[in-house]
């Protein structure tokens, strides 16, 4: 029988069905770490979304992939239910409205995310540009002035609020040293379980609750951001979605400017640039901007000129770069690692003014700016980002023609994974593979060492 629901919303999203099946594939591919389709993706075609309209049910993953394809091109959200399918299995999902009770948002998605089963589907599950929307200025007007009912939990006070922040630091710490592949788990359950229950505690007064709140935004953002470094888009969406709704609680604008930093830079990585803009824009509102400090503003600064060069817009990139190295030199003194979980320094500059040229095509720029970058940076605190400035420096010497240098520099950067589980030195190490791949058979000892090195490391963290 004809499913007539989703041979509805197909012609509304004036799509062919070829169209259908190869936007699956592009938006599969944000999952993958070398922007491939995954294989129960790879052999999806016209036919396969013939067969759907006839009446077949997809199955596993692919009714989501095929809600995201038609939420895409219609601009709104699309659900199962309105092409005719079965409701999705219970995930995060839910959580990314912004009406939704940001607790009840944080124990979904925790739930989510630690029970085994549920974290495979998140963990495949596609990333949502209809989510991106922001809500209207009422809504964060509301959010600041929220007055919750009075909890019975247990009473709250600054030095469990001094406790959670510790934790942060901590844990801060070892994403910065090991990637986020390494303990995110842990992190997601002190969230949800210690750090939960505080938010839903008693407080001996409003400021120790909009610190709680705003120290629990830092935690879920960590999270989001651990979950984004290891490729998993659609958890880090959800963690990114409620460390907005807590900072929002909190009246914290500097901490919200953050988390929508983060999500512009997950969307340049993903390559939605119009949604990015967006988003640094948003990041870099009056009120936000004015509420950070220097050191802080460059960060949002540089990450709009990311989104700007990638959307093709070379001067305003550039003007927005002056922008953040005039508020960086402005920085006051040792401010170098605030309390907060945003670092940013001379090294953090280079690189992403090193991407910001290299979208802009001014490789030899982005090489001077990229060693700028592994120059200045301390890499044994930072060690995946150095790692990764190193696999960035590489590919653009190798676009130049460099590739002797370029193997110098890859290997440095294997030097550097070792320990470190990041989707980024993954997707570091894929490129090395493919741009090494035609190479293979000219036994060039150099380049059979690092692509075999490269292979390795692929291998043990696949």
């Amino acid at each position: 029988m004809t499913n007539t629901k989703l041979l509805s919303v197909i012609a509304a999203a004036e799509l062919t069905h070829g169209q259908v099946a190869r936007d699956i594939h592009r938006i599969a591919g944000e999952i993958a770490d070398d922007g491939s389709a995954p294989a129960d993706v790879a052999g999806i075609g016209r036919s396969h979304v013939s067969h759907w309209v006839a009446g077949v049910t997809p199955s596993g993953r692919l009714p989501a992939l095929l809600c995201e394809v038609l939420s895409r091109r219609l601009g709104r959200t699309v659900t199962p239910e309105e092409i005719g399918l079965p409701s999705a299995p219970p995930s995060a999902g839910g959580t990314l409205g912004w009406e939704a009770d940001t607790l009840v948002s944080l124990r979904d998605l925790g739930g989510a995310y630690v029970d085994a089963a549920r974290r495979r589907v998140l963990a495949t599950a596609a990333y949502s540009l209809a989510a991106l929307t922001l809500p209207e200025p009422a809504w964060w007007a509301r959010m600041a002035a929220l007055v919750r009912a009075p909890s019975e939990g247990a009473q709250v006070g600054r030095g469990d609020v001094a406790a959670v922040r510790e934790a942060v630091a901590l844990f801060s710490r070892m994403d910065q040293r090991r990637g986020g592949g390494h303990a995110r788990s842990a992190v997601v359950q002190y969230l949800t379980s210690d750090v939960a229950a505080y938010l839903r505690g008693r407080y001996s007064d409003d400021g120790v609750r909009r610190d709680m709140f705003s120290t629990g935004s830092e935690l879920a953002y960590l999270s989001g951001s651990m979950a984004f470094d290891n490729g998993e888009h659609a958890a880090a969406q959800g963690f990114f979605n409620v460390a907005v709704k807590l900072a929002a609680e909190a009246d914290d604008p500097a901490i919200a400017a953050h988390v929508l930093r983060a999500m512009a830079h997950q969307a340049v990585d993903l390559g939605h640039y119009r949604e990015a803009q967006m988003l640094a824009a948003a990041s870099m509102e009056r009120h936000r901007y004015t509420a950070a400090c220097h050191r802080e503003r460059a960060l949002l600064g540089v990450v709009n000129a990311r989104a700007l060069a990638a959307g093709k817009q070379a001067r305003g990139a550039a003007q927005a770069l002056l922008r953040a190295e005039s508020d960086l030199r402005n920085a006051e003194p040792g401010d170098d690692e605030p309390q907060r979980v945003f670092f940013f320094a001379e090294a953090s500059l280079a690189h992403e003014t090193a991407c910001t040229l290299r979208d802009m095509g001014d490789l030899r720029g982005a090489v001077q700016q990229f060693r700028r970058s592994v120059r200045t940076r301390r890499a044994s605190s930072f060690t995946r980002t150095h790692a990764v400035t190193l696999g960035y420096l590489g590919a653009v010497q190798a676009r130049q023609g460099e590739l002797e240098a370029a193997c110098r520099t890859w290997s440095k950067a294997l030097d550097a994974m070792e320990g470190v589980r990041s989707g980024r030195t993954r997707q570091v190490a894929a490129t090395v593979r493919g741009t090494l791949s035609p190479l293979r058979g000219r036994r060039i000892r150099l380049i059979h060492e690092v692509d075999a090195r490269a292979g390795c490391y692929l291998a043990a963290h696949s």
